[in-house]
């Protein structure tokens, strides 16, 4: 028998909840690296624009879809356009979810390995090179890297036995100001480092010529994938919100905190990296191997070790509850499972891919798909091709398929609200700006321009 479907108790709490799916590690590691890599200010200032311009409609195009039908989007589209192939991207969402979780939760393990060894005290004392060598090791340790991730996933699906809202909100109501508040204490610090201005003015100092199209393509991708957009997360979160939730304001709540955790962290970063004489553009080692060697150096190295992984690990749960409430509800939907049964499947299935991904860099690193281990192939194939896929039907499905009248009613739930200018703003970017722009992503990120 189909349980009853809850909701989130406040508009607080499913604010919290959206904003701890959209946070995660690319906030925390993936931006500060990439606006290394790609000269500071001046990728910022296109991935300001692409969120509004991107990121803000087709989180809004999710919300409409979910809100408006309390459904995963397979019944949504069922529901809205009868007999409409659009229907089937739910399978792109939920297939998506599971690959793009499963080797998540590998990185996800590094950052409790790293938590446990800055609590311990371990992560002092060594030079760059060692550090390097201490993680190459770790990720090369088939038994360590499983348990770690194992252990994480664990720690995942106990928060969703509890349902969404004593489990997904109330843990949400929690990490999520208490990881606004470890960012400010950080960046407090990083700040009152010597020569930290210089860091301050490579994040926020505009140099188109740094930039080039690259980088601005990875902004792009970084807006988009930031929000977590394309996997159906934020239909399955929305169709849980309440009917008088003012969907515009919580989205643009939303994508402004994700954008300032994205911001915040590189001030915590940045100044800290130029401090000590670090290299800015260090790419993806940055958080595993560079900041473990300018931690050694502060004073209280250890305590502020601890207190970053303990960041990075609220970042990263939210995340991974939210990409794994995406299978469960499709299952409790669509083919009347209970609660339990879904969730037990979706950890069966979920954490398969994550052991298979945390030992593609030991016992499985032979096995290799279009060049790459399983881990890379992965995170090649989840980002540039569920997500942008996904959020490519979302947007022509909202923008040209979905009657006009349902996003209207949805965006000013039901009269309530004015959508004079926010409406043609938002169908315009979804039919023309969102399609461009993610087929430039995408023929970008697969080599063909």
């Amino acid at each position: 028998m189909k349980e009853k479907r809850l909701g989130f108790a406040t508009r607080m709490g499913a604010v919290a909840a959206s904003v701890g799916s959209a946070v995660g590690l690319g906030n925390i590691w993936r931006f500060p690296y990439q606006a290394g890599d790609n000269g500071g200010g001046a990728y910022i200032l296109v991935y300001l624009i692409c969120v509004i311009l991107l990121g803000i409609p087709i989180m809004m195009s999710e919300f409409v879809i979910g809100r408006s039908t309390h459904k995963n989007m397979k019944g949504a589209v069922e529901q809205l356009t009868p007999g409409s192939p659009f229907k089937y991207f739910a399978y792109i969402g939920v297939i998506g979810a599971l690959l793009i979780c499963g080797y998540y939760s590998v990185v996800c393990g590094w950052v409790i390995e790293y938590l446990w060894n800055s609590a311990s005290g371990n992560l002092l004392g060594h030079d760059p090179e060692q550090y390097s060598q201490i993680f190459n090791s770790f990720i090369g340790s088939p038994d360590r890297c499983v348990l770690w991730t194992v252990l994480f996933l664990v720690l995942n699906f106990l928060v969703l036995t509890r349902g969404i809202e004593k489990g997904v909100e109330r843990v949400a109501n929690i990490m999520m100001p208490l990881l606004f508040v470890l960012l400010i204490v950080f960046c407090v610090n990083s700040l009152l480092l010597p020569g930290s201005m210089k860091g301050m003015d490579f994040l926020f100092n505009v140099n188109f010529d740094k930039l080039g199209w690259k980088g601005a393509v990875d902004a792009m991708g970084q807006a988009f994938m930031s929000l977590s957009l394309g996997v159906t997360c934020l239909i399955t979160y929305s169709s849980y919100f309440k009917d008088d939730s003012p969907l515009m304001k919580d989205a643009v709540t939303i994508s402004g905190l994700d954008t300032l955790v994205a911001i915040l962290s590189g001030i915590v970063i940045f100044p800290a990296v130029f401090s000590f004489g670090m290299e800015p553009g260090a790419g993806p080692k940055l958080i595993f191997e560079i900041l473990p060697t300018i931690f050694q150096q502060m004073p209280g190295g250890t305590i502020w070790a601890t207190l970053f992984f303990v960041l990075l690990f609220f970042a990263s749960i939210t995340s991974t509850i939210s990409l794994s409430e995406i299978p469960i509800t499709f299952m409790v939907d669509e083919y009347k499972f209970s609660r339990v049964k879904a969730l037990l499947l979706t950890a069966v299935l979920m954490s398969a891919v994550a052991v298979v991904s945390a030992l593609s860099f030991s016992s499985l690193s032979d096995v290799t798909i279009i060049g790459k281990n399983i881990f890379d192939f992965l995170d090649f194939v989840g980002p540039n091709f569920f997500m942008l896929l996904g959020g490519l039907a979302t947007a022509v499905y909202v923008g040209w398929f979905l009657k006009k009248e349902v996003v209207h009613n949805q965006l000013t739930n039901y009269g309530k609200r004015s959508s004079r200018f926010v409406q043609p703003y938002i169908i315009f970017c979804l039919r023309y700006l969102a399609p461009i722009a993610i087929v430039i992503i995408f023929l970008h990120y697969t080599g063909i321009i």
